[in-house]
């Protein structure tokens, strides 16, 4: 799947249909190629190493657990 497209040397983003549905466990042992992929195709940056991206992925896509915060 393609996130941009080129149209008359104009870039275009698609955002895709679905979030990602992973856990943080998942983030932390996905492979790098996957990590990269997933960051491609919402637009984001691929650059640093794998615990930066896998960092940035989780900060991004996982939501905060309100339940277990304290007021």
């Amino acid at each position: 799947m393609e996130s941009s497209k080129k149209q008359n040397g104009v870039s275009f983003f698609q955002m895709p249909l679905h979030y990602p549905r992973y856990t943080k466990k998942d983030y932390q042992e996905m492979a790098e190629w996957k990590v990269d992929r997933l960051l491609a195709d919402y637009g984001l940056s691929t650059k640093g190493d794998l615990d930066y991206k896998r960092q940035f992925a989780m900060g991004a896509f996982l939501w905060p657990d309100f339940h277990d915060q304290k007021p």
